[in-house]
């Protein structure tokens, strides 16, 4: 039920992509393009110059069905700020489970492509997505928003899909890394929950075994792969915890994954165990409030929902669009003011907690 995943890491965490930054200094012209959208992110809408003949067709095909509430905020984000630009769109979407529905994901999918859709936003974290992402880049004038994913793939440089969008997973994970280091300064042991085997995986969980590797003073002592759910990471906390009692805290690559830790930890009452959230989205909040998780990193959630549409008002005007966009993030821990974490939620959540 759970794949034990080698404590070891071995070469590039993540070989054949570009680094966000990296790519940015690599591409000064995508540099500047990503710098304007960003800009434009943060500042009130602007509506669409030109005049449109007809409605853009957009498919979205999203692994939402997950205690994380990104997925679902980020297309709310994205429609209210369309239709803030006055852009006339007709939108199709599907929230699948991830590591679950990959029939339904499949299905879905050729059908955006069979209806011609304008855009089609999707994610990219297996083999699988790979593979119909280079069908759909090679054979169809679909243009593809890769959401959740903010390192290029080289070997796409060429026909990179239309863009890249969402939080760097390796900045979010050095800041997570950086505040277990301050915190635990001794020897310490520590575990990895791993989300499902695949990209967000070896970004996120990749990222931070590399960093306390090299800080030395941190012994992984088991690492899992999870089914990306609650009962999967309550699972992989019990067999842990069972096998290294001693172990000061669990890093835990997404938000379901770490409410099934604390749900364990509660039931073993091992307040001890330091435990991190990932993403910042409304569970993980209350999670932090109620002192049930240390510490996360808070994606500006709607920001990547405001950057697509923006990006397609650009490409509706005949401007460049970047190749990629990351947002921002805010380091939160049960240490926080309540007035601090209202005020980040303000911020990240401006037009997903619209009524």
């Amino acid at each position: 039920m759970l794949l034990f995943a080698s404590p070891s890491i071995a070469g590039d965490i993540l070989s054949g992509y570009w680094d966000y930054q990296g790519y940015l200094k690599a591409h000064p012209v995508q540099q500047q393009l990503t710098s304007g959208l960003s800009e434009i992110v943060r500042q009130q809408p602007v509506p669409l110059s030109v005049k449109q003949t007809k409605p853009v067709t957009i498919s979205v095909v999203y692994p939402g069905q997950q205690v994380s509430d990104y997925w679902v905020r980020n297309i709310k984000a994205f429609e209210l700020r369309m239709e803030e630009l006055g852009i006339d769109y007709e939108l199709n979407q599907v929230f699948t489970r991830p590591n679950i529905d990959l029939r339904q994901q499949s299905v879905s999918l050729m059908e955006a492509v069979k209806n011609k859709s304008g855009y089609l936003i999707f994610t990219l974290d297996t083999t699988r997505h790979r593979k119909f992402i280079e069908h759909v880049s090679h054979s169809t004038d679909t243009k593809l928003i890769l959401q959740n994913i903010t390192t290029p793939v080289r070997a796409w440089d060429k026909n990179p899909p239309f863009l890249y969008v969402g939080f760097d997973h390796v900045k979010g994970s050095h800041m997570l890394s950086d505040y277990f280091i301050q915190r635990f300064e001794a020897l310490h042991s520590y575990s990895v929950l791993y989300f499902s085997e695949g990209y967000v995986s070896d970004a996120r969980g990749g990222t931070f075994i590399q960093d306390m590797e090299e800080e030395g003073n941190y012994k992984l002592v088991s690492s899992y792969y999870t089914k990306a759910n609650k009962e999967s990471g309550y699972k992989a906390t019990l067999d842990t915890l069972q096998q290294n009692p001693d172990i000061s805290f669990i890093y835990a690559c997404s938000t379901d994954v770490a409410l099934g830790a604390v749900d364990a930890l509660e039931q073993l009452n091992r307040d001890d165990v330091v435990i991190n959230g990932w993403g910042g989205g409304s569970a993980e909040l209350d999670a932090i409030a109620n002192n049930k998780l240390d510490v996360t990193v808070m994606r500006m959630n709607d920001d990547t929902g405001v950057a697509m549409a923006e990006a397609i008002k650009w490409d509706l005007e005949g401007k460049p669009v970047p190749t990629v966009y990351s947002g921002d993030f805010e380091l939160v821990t049960s240490q926080d003011p309540q007035s601090r974490i209202d005020e980040l939620k303000a911020k990240a959540f401006r037009y997903s907690d619209q009524n």
